[in-house]
Protein backbone atom coordinates (compact mmCIF):
# COMPACT_ATOMS: atom_id res chain seq x y z
CA UNK A 1 0.00 0.00 0.00
CA UNK A 2 1.24 2.98 -0.73
CA UNK A 3 1.80 6.71 0.94
CA UNK A 4 -0.55 9.37 -0.36
CA UNK A 5 1.06 12.70 1.29
CA UNK A 6 4.70 11.34 2.64
CA UNK A 7 7.88 13.08 3.33
CA UNK A 8 11.37 12.57 3.08
CA UNK A 9 11.59 12.40 6.80
CA UNK A 10 8.55 9.45 7.08
CA UNK A 11 9.47 6.05 8.09
CA UNK A 12 9.72 3.29 5.14
CA UNK A 13 6.27 2.03 4.42
CA UNK A 14 7.80 -1.53 5.15
CA UNK A 15 7.76 -0.36 9.15
CA UNK A 16 4.33 0.77 9.12
CA UNK A 17 1.87 -2.05 10.07
CA UNK A 18 -1.27 -1.65 8.81
CA UNK A 19 -5.16 -1.72 10.51
CA UNK A 20 -6.97 -4.50 8.63
CA UNK A 21 -8.79 -3.13 5.58
CA UNK A 22 -11.93 -3.96 3.54
CA UNK A 23 -13.54 -4.82 6.96
CA UNK A 24 -16.55 -2.89 7.49
CA UNK A 25 -19.27 -1.60 5.59
CA UNK A 26 -22.37 0.88 6.21
CA UNK A 27 -23.84 -1.51 8.73
CA UNK A 28 -21.33 -2.28 11.07
CA UNK A 29 -20.05 0.99 10.93
CA UNK A 30 -23.15 2.54 12.00
CA UNK A 31 -23.52 -0.25 15.09
CA UNK A 32 -20.81 0.52 16.55
CA UNK A 33 -20.94 4.26 16.40
CA UNK A 34 -24.25 4.36 17.92
CA UNK A 35 -23.41 1.52 20.57
CA UNK A 36 -21.17 4.36 21.19
CA UNK A 37 -22.94 6.81 21.77
CA UNK A 38 -25.21 4.48 23.92
CA UNK A 39 -28.97 4.83 23.42
CA UNK A 40 -30.17 3.71 26.60
CA UNK A 41 -27.75 5.53 28.76
CA UNK A 42 -28.01 8.69 27.24
CA UNK A 43 -32.11 8.81 27.76
CA UNK A 44 -32.14 7.06 31.23
CA UNK A 45 -29.20 9.41 32.26
CA UNK A 46 -29.22 12.84 30.26
CA UNK A 47 -32.75 13.17 29.65
CA UNK A 48 -34.02 13.47 33.20
CA UNK A 49 -31.80 15.82 33.96
CA UNK A 50 -33.12 18.38 30.82
CA UNK A 51 -36.58 18.02 31.63
CA UNK A 52 -35.75 18.33 35.47
CA UNK A 53 -33.73 20.98 35.38
CA UNK A 54 -33.50 22.44 31.66
CA UNK A 55 -36.32 22.90 29.00
CA UNK A 56 -38.80 21.31 30.93
CA UNK A 57 -40.97 18.81 28.86
CA UNK A 58 -39.50 20.38 25.92
CA UNK A 59 -36.47 18.71 25.97
CA UNK A 60 -37.40 16.19 22.74
CA UNK A 61 -37.14 19.50 21.07
CA UNK A 62 -33.78 20.11 22.37
CA UNK A 63 -32.79 16.87 20.17
CA UNK A 64 -34.22 18.19 17.25
CA UNK A 65 -31.99 21.06 17.70
CA UNK A 66 -28.96 19.45 17.95
CA UNK A 67 -30.07 17.28 14.75
CA UNK A 68 -29.75 20.43 12.65
CA UNK A 69 -26.50 21.68 13.89
CA UNK A 70 -24.63 18.55 13.77
CA UNK A 71 -25.33 17.64 10.43
CA UNK A 72 -24.35 20.83 9.41
CA UNK A 73 -20.75 20.29 11.27
CA UNK A 74 -21.10 16.96 9.41
CA UNK A 75 -20.84 18.78 5.75
CA UNK A 76 -17.54 19.45 6.15
CA UNK A 77 -16.16 16.93 8.22
CA UNK A 78 -17.44 14.08 5.58
CA UNK A 79 -15.74 16.51 2.80
CA UNK A 80 -12.25 15.82 4.76
CA UNK A 81 -13.34 12.32 4.79
CA UNK A 82 -13.15 11.85 1.18
CA UNK A 83 -9.41 13.12 1.30
CA UNK A 84 -8.30 12.05 4.39
CA UNK A 85 -8.77 9.00 6.08
CA UNK A 86 -6.45 8.34 9.29
CA UNK A 87 -7.71 5.91 12.05
CA UNK A 88 -7.45 9.75 13.89
CA UNK A 89 -9.18 11.56 11.83
CA UNK A 90 -9.45 14.88 13.81
CA UNK A 91 -5.63 14.96 14.60
CA UNK A 92 -4.69 14.39 10.52
CA UNK A 93 -7.94 17.01 9.58
CA UNK A 94 -6.44 19.51 12.12
CA UNK A 95 -2.86 18.80 11.00
CA UNK A 96 -3.84 19.16 7.56
CA UNK A 97 -6.45 22.15 7.52
CA UNK A 98 -4.48 24.36 10.34
CA UNK A 99 -1.39 23.48 11.16
CA UNK A 100 0.51 20.61 12.55
CA UNK A 101 1.25 22.16 15.79
CA UNK A 102 -2.77 22.88 16.60
CA UNK A 103 -2.89 19.07 14.93
CA UNK A 104 -0.67 17.44 17.73
CA UNK A 105 -2.40 19.67 20.16
CA UNK A 106 -6.10 18.79 19.03
CA UNK A 107 -4.95 14.66 18.46
CA UNK A 108 -2.96 14.50 22.18
CA UNK A 109 -6.72 16.13 23.41
CA UNK A 110 -8.92 14.31 22.41
CA UNK A 111 -7.00 11.07 22.62
CA UNK A 112 -6.85 11.47 26.05
CA UNK A 113 -10.70 12.08 25.97
CA UNK A 114 -11.46 8.97 24.01
CA UNK A 115 -8.99 7.23 26.88
CA UNK A 116 -10.74 8.69 30.05
CA UNK A 117 -14.00 8.33 29.12
CA UNK A 118 -13.78 4.39 29.23
CA UNK A 119 -12.80 4.47 32.81
CA UNK A 120 -15.42 6.80 33.08
CA UNK A 121 -17.88 4.22 31.18
CA UNK A 122 -16.17 1.68 33.20
CA UNK A 123 -17.60 3.44 36.48
CA UNK A 124 -21.42 3.82 35.39
CA UNK A 125 -21.78 -0.25 34.62
CA UNK A 126 -20.01 -1.03 37.65
CA UNK A 127 -22.70 1.13 39.41
CA UNK A 128 -25.24 0.19 37.18
CA UNK A 129 -24.32 -3.42 37.65
CA UNK A 130 -23.86 -3.60 41.80
CA UNK A 131 -27.61 -2.87 41.74
CA UNK A 132 -28.95 -5.05 39.43
CA UNK A 133 -27.22 -8.02 40.74
CA UNK A 134 -28.24 -7.28 44.64
CA UNK A 135 -32.34 -5.82 42.88
CA UNK A 136 -32.59 -8.89 40.83
CA UNK A 137 -30.29 -12.02 42.27
CA UNK A 138 -29.27 -11.30 45.65
CA UNK A 139 -25.58 -11.18 44.75
CA UNK A 140 -24.18 -8.12 46.72
CA UNK A 141 -20.18 -7.09 45.50
CA UNK A 142 -18.34 -4.70 45.93
CA UNK A 143 -18.24 -2.01 42.35
CA UNK A 144 -15.06 -2.48 42.03
CA UNK A 145 -15.29 -6.24 40.82
CA UNK A 146 -17.63 -5.46 38.32
CA UNK A 147 -15.48 -2.83 36.89
CA UNK A 148 -12.64 -5.24 37.09
CA UNK A 149 -14.81 -7.86 34.93
CA UNK A 150 -15.46 -5.02 32.50
CA UNK A 151 -11.86 -3.96 31.84
CA UNK A 152 -10.70 -7.63 31.42
CA UNK A 153 -13.44 -8.49 28.66
CA UNK A 154 -13.21 -5.22 26.96
CA UNK A 155 -9.48 -6.13 26.62
CA UNK A 156 -10.24 -10.14 25.16
CA UNK A 157 -12.81 -9.01 22.52
CA UNK A 158 -10.59 -6.10 21.38
CA UNK A 159 -7.67 -8.77 20.73
CA UNK A 160 -9.59 -10.00 17.92
CA UNK A 161 -10.17 -8.64 14.44
CA UNK A 162 -12.32 -5.43 14.06
CA UNK A 163 -15.50 -7.47 12.94
CA UNK A 164 -15.27 -10.08 15.62
CA UNK A 165 -15.93 -6.65 17.81
CA UNK A 166 -19.06 -5.08 15.59
CA UNK A 167 -21.11 -8.21 15.76
CA UNK A 168 -20.87 -8.13 19.37
CA UNK A 169 -21.56 -4.53 19.47
CA UNK A 170 -24.39 -4.95 17.26
CA UNK A 171 -26.12 -7.71 19.28
CA UNK A 172 -26.07 -5.65 22.74
CA UNK A 173 -26.87 -2.47 20.48
CA UNK A 174 -30.59 -4.43 19.12
CA UNK A 175 -31.27 -5.54 22.26
CA UNK A 176 -30.75 -2.22 24.29
CA UNK A 177 -33.20 -0.69 21.29
CA UNK A 178 -35.46 -2.84 21.89
CA UNK A 179 -36.63 -2.00 24.99
CA UNK A 180 -36.58 1.87 24.02
CA UNK A 181 -38.79 0.90 20.90
CA UNK A 182 -41.20 -1.64 22.71
CA UNK A 183 -41.87 1.18 25.28
CA UNK A 184 -42.10 3.99 23.06
CA UNK A 185 -44.52 2.45 20.49
CA UNK A 186 -46.08 0.86 23.25
CA UNK A 187 -47.22 4.72 24.47
CA UNK A 188 -47.89 6.20 20.90
CA UNK A 189 -50.50 3.26 20.39
CA UNK A 190 -52.12 3.91 23.57
CA UNK A 191 -52.48 7.21 23.44
CA UNK A 192 -50.36 8.98 25.41
CA UNK A 193 -50.79 9.30 28.96
CA UNK A 194 -52.97 12.60 30.61
CA UNK A 195 -51.86 14.95 27.80
CA UNK A 196 -52.00 12.88 25.06
CA UNK A 197 -49.14 13.06 22.49
CA UNK A 198 -48.33 16.83 23.28
CA UNK A 199 -46.91 18.06 20.16
CA UNK A 200 -45.34 21.31 22.25
CA UNK A 201 -42.74 19.02 23.40
CA UNK A 202 -41.38 18.43 19.61
CA UNK A 203 -41.56 21.97 18.66
CA UNK A 204 -37.80 23.53 18.31
CA UNK A 205 -39.02 27.12 19.56
CA UNK A 206 -40.02 25.78 23.12
CA UNK A 207 -36.15 23.91 23.12
CA UNK A 208 -35.14 27.58 24.45
CA UNK A 209 -37.77 28.14 27.27
CA UNK A 210 -38.24 26.24 30.82
CA UNK A 211 -41.27 25.02 30.58
CA UNK A 212 -42.47 24.12 33.58
CA UNK A 213 -39.32 23.99 35.56
CA UNK A 214 -39.35 26.76 38.36
CA UNK A 215 -35.14 27.58 37.90
CA UNK A 216 -34.46 26.54 35.04
CA UNK A 217 -31.73 26.71 32.93
CA UNK A 218 -32.28 26.33 29.13
CA UNK A 219 -28.76 25.77 28.36
CA UNK A 220 -27.86 22.65 30.53
CA UNK A 221 -31.16 21.16 28.67
CA UNK A 222 -29.66 22.40 24.90
CA UNK A 223 -26.32 21.06 26.42
CA UNK A 224 -27.38 17.73 27.66
CA UNK A 225 -28.90 17.37 24.07
CA UNK A 226 -25.42 17.85 22.77
CA UNK A 227 -23.58 15.42 25.29
CA UNK A 228 -25.74 12.60 24.33
CA UNK A 229 -23.98 12.52 20.55
CA UNK A 230 -21.02 12.32 21.85
CA UNK A 231 -19.29 9.13 19.81
CA UNK A 232 -20.72 10.04 15.87
CA UNK A 233 -18.16 11.42 14.66
CA UNK A 234 -16.20 8.26 15.62
CA UNK A 235 -17.25 7.39 11.97
CA UNK A 236 -14.51 8.11 10.32
CA UNK A 237 -11.87 6.20 13.13
CA UNK A 238 -12.38 2.89 10.81
CA UNK A 239 -11.79 4.58 7.79
CA UNK A 240 -8.54 2.49 7.33
CA UNK A 241 -10.79 -0.53 7.97
CA UNK A 242 -13.59 0.55 6.07
CA UNK A 243 -14.62 -0.70 2.24
CA UNK A 244 -14.18 2.20 -0.03
CA UNK A 245 -14.00 4.97 2.64
CA UNK A 246 -14.65 7.77 0.65
CA UNK A 247 -18.07 6.68 0.15
CA UNK A 248 -18.60 4.67 3.36
CA UNK A 249 -17.69 6.79 5.94
CA UNK A 250 -19.84 10.37 4.58
CA UNK A 251 -22.98 8.08 4.25
CA UNK A 252 -22.07 6.48 7.98
CA UNK A 253 -21.68 9.91 9.67
CA UNK A 254 -24.79 11.84 8.09
CA UNK A 255 -26.92 8.02 8.77
CA UNK A 256 -25.85 7.84 12.20
CA UNK A 257 -26.54 11.65 12.48
CA UNK A 258 -29.91 11.92 11.16
CA UNK A 259 -30.65 8.35 12.56
CA UNK A 260 -29.55 8.91 16.38
CA UNK A 261 -31.18 12.37 16.61
CA UNK A 262 -34.87 10.52 15.10
CA UNK A 263 -34.40 7.92 18.13
CA UNK A 264 -33.85 10.40 20.35
CA UNK A 265 -36.27 12.91 19.81
CA UNK A 266 -38.94 9.90 19.75
CA UNK A 267 -37.70 7.87 22.83
CA UNK A 268 -37.94 11.33 24.79
CA UNK A 269 -41.13 12.00 23.60
CA UNK A 270 -42.66 9.07 24.17
CA UNK A 271 -41.38 8.87 27.58
CA UNK A 272 -42.45 12.47 28.31
CA UNK A 273 -46.05 11.73 26.86
CA UNK A 274 -46.47 8.69 28.86
CA UNK A 275 -46.02 10.72 31.75
CA UNK A 276 -47.80 13.67 31.25
CA UNK A 277 -46.04 17.14 30.91
CA UNK A 278 -45.81 18.52 34.25
CA UNK A 279 -45.79 14.92 35.76
CA UNK A 280 -42.42 14.60 33.66
CA UNK A 281 -41.06 17.27 35.13
CA UNK A 282 -41.80 16.67 38.27
CA UNK A 283 -40.67 12.98 38.19
CA UNK A 284 -37.36 14.37 36.68
CA UNK A 285 -36.25 16.48 39.69
CA UNK A 286 -37.73 13.94 42.20
CA UNK A 287 -36.02 11.69 43.89
CA UNK A 288 -35.93 8.77 41.78
CA UNK A 289 -36.02 10.21 37.82
CA UNK A 290 -34.90 6.88 36.17
CA UNK A 291 -38.97 6.63 36.81
CA UNK A 292 -39.08 8.94 33.21
CA UNK A 293 -38.55 5.91 31.48
CA UNK A 294 -39.24 3.26 34.14
CA UNK A 295 -42.62 4.70 34.99
CA UNK A 296 -44.13 3.62 31.22
CA UNK A 297 -42.04 0.98 30.75
CA UNK A 298 -43.81 -0.59 34.22
CA UNK A 299 -47.38 0.81 33.11
CA UNK A 300 -46.97 -0.89 29.28
CA UNK A 301 -44.82 -3.53 30.33
CA UNK A 302 -45.13 -4.67 33.22
CA UNK A 303 -42.42 -5.86 36.23
CA UNK A 304 -40.52 -7.75 33.82
CA UNK A 305 -39.80 -5.06 31.49
CA UNK A 306 -38.21 -2.84 34.16
CA UNK A 307 -36.04 -6.07 34.62
CA UNK A 308 -35.08 -6.32 31.40
CA UNK A 309 -34.38 -2.40 31.10
CA UNK A 310 -31.83 -2.91 33.88
CA UNK A 311 -30.36 -5.93 32.72
CA UNK A 312 -30.05 -3.94 29.11
CA UNK A 313 -28.36 -0.56 31.12
CA UNK A 314 -25.67 -2.97 31.90
CA UNK A 315 -24.89 -4.13 28.30
CA UNK A 316 -25.84 -0.89 26.93
CA UNK A 317 -22.97 0.73 28.79
CA UNK A 318 -21.03 -2.35 28.32
CA UNK A 319 -21.03 -2.08 24.87
CA UNK A 320 -20.63 1.83 25.27
CA UNK A 321 -17.19 1.20 26.59
CA UNK A 322 -16.18 -1.27 24.16
CA UNK A 323 -16.97 0.97 21.51
CA UNK A 324 -14.79 3.69 22.90
CA UNK A 325 -11.90 1.69 23.86
CA UNK A 326 -11.89 0.64 20.29
CA UNK A 327 -11.44 4.43 19.57
CA UNK A 328 -9.10 5.21 22.01
CA UNK A 329 -6.65 2.04 21.08
CA UNK A 330 -6.45 3.72 17.85
CA UNK A 331 -5.49 7.13 18.66
CA UNK A 332 -2.75 5.85 20.40
CA UNK A 333 -2.17 3.57 17.56
CA UNK A 334 -1.50 6.53 15.29
CA UNK A 335 0.99 8.21 17.28
CA UNK A 336 2.51 4.76 17.86
CA UNK A 337 2.99 4.39 14.22
CA UNK A 338 4.28 8.25 13.63
CA UNK A 339 6.73 7.17 16.23
CA UNK A 340 5.80 10.13 18.42
CA UNK A 341 5.06 7.59 21.29
CA UNK A 342 6.48 4.19 21.98
CA UNK A 343 6.50 2.96 18.21
CA UNK A 344 5.46 -0.76 19.93
CA UNK A 345 1.99 1.06 19.72
CA UNK A 346 1.89 0.85 16.28
CA UNK A 347 2.33 -2.50 15.47
CA UNK A 348 -1.09 -4.55 14.80
CA UNK A 349 -1.75 -8.46 15.80
CA UNK A 350 -0.43 -10.61 12.36
CA UNK A 351 -3.71 -12.54 12.11
CA UNK A 352 -6.40 -9.85 13.36
CA UNK A 353 -4.68 -6.90 12.21
CA UNK A 354 -6.24 -4.68 15.47
CA UNK A 355 -4.07 -2.49 17.63
CA UNK A 356 -3.44 -5.11 20.60
CA UNK A 357 -0.45 -3.98 22.15
CA UNK A 358 -2.20 0.32 21.90
CA UNK A 359 -5.23 -1.71 22.85
CA UNK A 360 -3.75 -3.63 26.10
CA UNK A 361 -2.16 0.22 26.87
CA UNK A 362 -5.52 1.54 27.25
CA UNK A 363 -6.69 -1.05 28.90
CA UNK A 364 -4.17 -0.19 31.67
CA UNK A 365 -4.73 3.61 31.46
CA UNK A 366 -8.12 3.23 32.08
CA UNK A 367 -7.93 0.21 34.93
CA UNK A 368 -5.34 2.96 36.56
CA UNK A 369 -7.97 6.05 36.91
CA UNK A 370 -10.60 3.32 38.26
CA UNK A 371 -8.23 1.90 40.76
CA UNK A 372 -7.62 5.62 41.59
CA UNK A 373 -10.87 6.29 42.18
CA UNK A 374 -11.41 2.82 44.15
CA UNK A 375 -8.94 3.62 46.19
CA UNK A 376 -10.13 7.30 47.24
CA UNK A 377 -13.48 4.87 48.14
CA UNK A 378 -15.48 7.63 45.37
CA UNK A 379 -18.64 6.60 43.90
CA UNK A 380 -18.64 5.09 40.08
CA UNK A 381 -21.22 6.97 39.05
CA UNK A 382 -21.68 10.23 41.02
CA UNK A 383 -17.62 10.65 41.01
CA UNK A 384 -16.06 8.63 38.23
CA UNK A 385 -18.45 8.33 35.55
CA UNK A 386 -19.49 12.20 36.15
CA UNK A 387 -15.94 13.52 35.97
CA UNK A 388 -14.60 11.41 33.39
CA UNK A 389 -17.89 12.03 31.02
CA UNK A 390 -16.72 15.84 31.49
CA UNK A 391 -13.70 16.15 30.91
CA UNK A 392 -13.93 14.15 27.75
CA UNK A 393 -16.83 16.03 26.41
CA UNK A 394 -14.99 19.37 27.13
CA UNK A 395 -12.06 17.38 25.09
CA UNK A 396 -14.08 16.42 22.09
CA UNK A 397 -15.99 18.91 22.03
CA UNK A 398 -13.52 21.73 21.52
CA UNK A 399 -11.55 19.76 19.03
CA UNK A 400 -14.71 19.21 17.01
CA UNK A 401 -14.80 22.70 16.96
CA UNK A 402 -11.33 23.14 15.23
CA UNK A 403 -12.13 20.46 12.84
CA UNK A 404 -14.91 22.68 11.13
CA UNK A 405 -12.26 25.62 10.99
CA UNK A 406 -9.76 22.91 9.79
CA UNK A 407 -11.93 21.81 6.85
CA UNK A 408 -11.82 25.91 5.64
CA UNK A 409 -8.69 26.14 6.27
CA UNK A 410 -7.64 22.78 4.13
CA UNK A 411 -9.89 24.43 0.88
CA UNK A 412 -9.27 27.85 0.80
CA UNK A 413 -6.42 28.47 2.91
CA UNK A 414 -3.53 25.89 2.00
CA UNK A 415 -5.86 25.49 -1.41
CA UNK A 416 -6.01 21.99 -1.72
CA UNK A 417 -8.20 20.37 -4.50
CA UNK A 418 -9.55 23.65 -6.18
CA UNK A 419 -11.19 21.13 -8.38
CA UNK A 420 -13.06 19.93 -6.38
CA UNK A 421 -14.16 23.14 -4.32
CA UNK A 422 -18.29 23.56 -3.27
CA UNK A 423 -19.06 26.84 -1.62
CA UNK A 424 -21.43 25.49 0.50
CA UNK A 425 -19.79 22.05 1.80
CA UNK A 426 -15.90 23.48 1.94
CA UNK A 427 -17.28 27.61 3.23
CA UNK A 428 -20.68 28.32 4.96
CA UNK A 429 -21.21 24.74 6.20
CA UNK A 430 -18.11 24.30 8.34
CA UNK A 431 -18.56 28.13 9.66
CA UNK A 432 -21.78 27.78 10.75
CA UNK A 433 -20.90 24.40 12.28
CA UNK A 434 -17.54 25.55 13.41
CA UNK A 435 -19.92 29.03 14.88
CA UNK A 436 -22.48 26.29 16.17
CA UNK A 437 -20.04 24.26 18.45
CA UNK A 438 -18.39 27.36 19.94
CA UNK A 439 -22.15 27.94 20.94
CA UNK A 440 -22.25 24.71 22.39
CA UNK A 441 -18.81 24.95 24.18
CA UNK A 442 -20.18 27.80 26.15
CA UNK A 443 -23.12 26.06 27.03
CA UNK A 444 -20.88 23.43 28.54
CA UNK A 445 -18.94 25.79 30.61
CA UNK A 446 -21.89 28.21 31.24
CA UNK A 447 -23.51 24.85 32.96
CA UNK A 448 -20.67 22.91 33.98
CA UNK A 449 -21.80 23.00 37.89
CA UNK A 450 -24.81 21.41 37.09
CA UNK A 451 -23.84 19.08 34.55
CA UNK A 452 -21.68 18.12 37.13
CA UNK A 453 -24.00 17.57 40.39
CA UNK A 454 -22.38 16.74 43.20
CA UNK A 455 -19.10 16.12 41.76
CA UNK A 456 -18.53 19.97 41.37
CA UNK A 457 -17.57 20.37 45.08
CA UNK A 458 -14.65 18.39 44.07
CA UNK A 459 -10.86 19.00 43.53
CA UNK A 460 -11.06 16.84 40.38
CA UNK A 461 -13.96 19.22 38.91
CA UNK A 462 -12.07 22.01 39.45
CA UNK A 463 -8.86 20.92 37.62
CA UNK A 464 -10.62 19.67 34.89
CA UNK A 465 -10.59 22.95 32.50
CA UNK A 466 -6.55 23.46 34.11
CA UNK A 467 -5.90 19.76 32.64
CA UNK A 468 -7.62 20.28 29.20
CA UNK A 469 -5.66 23.62 29.00
CA UNK A 470 -2.43 21.92 29.86
CA UNK A 471 -3.02 19.03 27.70
CA UNK A 472 -3.32 20.92 24.59
CA UNK A 473 -0.71 23.65 24.96
CA UNK A 474 1.64 20.65 25.94
CA UNK A 475 1.01 19.18 22.56
CA UNK A 476 1.21 22.48 20.80
CA UNK A 477 4.97 23.42 22.17
CA UNK A 478 6.23 19.50 21.65
CA UNK A 479 5.41 19.88 18.06
CA UNK A 480 7.20 23.66 17.94
CA UNK A 481 10.12 21.84 20.12
CA UNK A 482 10.18 18.99 17.34
CA UNK A 483 10.16 21.69 14.58
CA UNK A 484 13.28 23.42 15.66
CA UNK A 485 15.15 20.01 17.14
CA UNK A 486 14.18 17.12 15.32
CA UNK A 487 12.74 18.07 12.14
CA UNK A 488 12.48 15.13 10.56
CA UNK A 489 10.39 14.16 13.32
CA UNK A 490 7.88 17.25 12.37
CA UNK A 491 7.57 16.35 9.53
CA UNK A 492 5.91 13.06 10.02
CA UNK A 493 2.80 14.86 12.28
CA UNK A 494 -0.21 13.01 10.35
CA UNK A 495 2.16 12.14 7.47
CA UNK A 496 0.23 8.53 7.00
CA UNK A 497 -2.96 9.70 4.78
CA UNK A 498 -4.65 7.27 2.86
CA UNK A 499 -6.80 8.24 -0.44
CA UNK A 500 -9.42 6.23 -1.52
CA UNK A 501 -8.11 5.76 -5.07
CA UNK A 502 -4.97 5.71 -4.06
CA UNK A 503 -5.65 2.26 -1.97
CA UNK A 504 -8.40 0.48 -3.65
CA UNK A 505 -7.80 1.57 -7.66
CA UNK A 506 -4.84 -0.13 -9.13
CA UNK A 507 -3.98 2.55 -11.54
CA UNK A 508 -3.83 5.10 -8.76
CA UNK A 509 -2.17 3.08 -6.47
CA UNK A 510 0.90 2.81 -9.15
CA UNK A 511 1.20 6.28 -9.67
CA UNK A 512 1.29 7.10 -5.73
CA UNK A 513 3.46 4.59 -5.21
CA UNK A 514 6.23 5.71 -7.68
CA UNK A 515 5.59 9.42 -6.53
CA UNK A 516 5.92 7.68 -2.56
CA UNK A 517 9.41 5.95 -3.70
CA UNK A 518 10.68 9.32 -5.25
CA UNK A 519 10.21 10.60 -2.13
CA UNK A 520 12.11 7.75 -0.03
CA UNK A 521 14.84 8.25 -2.38
CA UNK A 522 15.59 11.88 -1.18
CA UNK A 523 14.33 13.46 -4.37
CA UNK A 524 11.88 15.65 -1.94
CA UNK A 525 8.54 15.28 -0.50
CA UNK A 526 5.91 12.70 -2.24
CA UNK A 527 3.21 15.27 -4.02
CA UNK A 528 0.52 16.30 -1.25
CA UNK A 529 -3.35 16.01 -2.05
CA UNK A 530 -5.57 13.85 -2.26
CA UNK A 531 -7.03 12.21 -5.83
Amino acid sequence: MSIAEGTTGAPREEDVQRLKPNQLGIVTILFMVIAFSAPITAMTGNVPVAVGYGNGWAAPAGFIIATIVLSVFAVGYTVMARYITSASPFYGYIAHGISKPVGMAAGLLVMCGYMVIEAALVGIFAAFAKITFADQLGIDLPWHVYAAFMLVLIAALAYFEINFAARVLAVMLVLELSILFVMSFAVLFSGGGPDGIPLEAISPVNAFQGNGVASAAVGLGLFMAFWSWIGFEATAVYGEESRNPRRVIPIATFVAVVGIGAMYTFFSWMAISGNGLSQSVAISAGDDPFQLFFGPTREHLGAWGIDVFQWLLLTGSFACGFAVHNTASRYLYTLGREGFIHRALGRTQAKHGSPHIASFAQTGVAATIVFLFAVFDEDPYLSLFVLGAIFATMSILIVQTLSSFAVIGYFHVHKRHPENHHILQTLVAPLVGGLAMIAVVYLLIDNLDAAAGAASETLVFDLIPWIVVGIFVFGFLAALWLRSARPEAYERIAWIIYRDTAERDAPQAEETRAVAAVGEMGAGPARPGGP
